[in-house]
């Protein structure tokens, strides 16, 4: 990876968005979510589930093929909420630190990187 200039890539995140957990049974999961820990369903079905955690989000997706689940130490990714920026502007401050991205086709509101240990992170582009 090429070295970070980390003055050229300054946002200001606002919080948390939401953290990706990983599941054999999104539905059993939600559940367990809903009716142990008082969570609220917030969107989704089927294969992802969104559930509302005060102000943030715990998404819960059903693992890729092969996933181990009795470690429990599986999280797919972070997602940061940032003050402001474009899709363009935010992508172009991360570059220009020598940060690679990536987003999701048809979706401008997602971009998503590594940070130094491989983590994925995701910013969610403020709309």
């Amino acid at each position: 990876m090429a070295e970070l200039s980390l003055s050229n890539a300054s946002l200001t995140t606002t919080g948390i968005d939401h953290v990706v957990l990983h599941v054999s049974d999104p539905e059993a999961s939600k559940t367990f979510y809903v009716d142990v820990l008082g969570l609220t369903v917030d969107h989704g079905s089927g294969s992802h589930i969104f559930l509302r955690c005060g102000p943030q989000l715990i998404g819960l997706f059903r693992a890729p093929e092969g996933v181990e689940f009795a470690s429990g130490h599986d999280v797919n990714h972070l997602a940061l909420n940032v003050a402001a920026g474009s899709y363009e502007d935010i992508r172009a401050r991360l570059e220009a630190a020598g940060i690679k991205v990536s987003g999701r086709t048809g979706d401008d509101r997602c971009i998503y990187f590594h940070d130094p240990d491989g983590h994925m992170l995701q910013i969610v582009v403020p709309e």
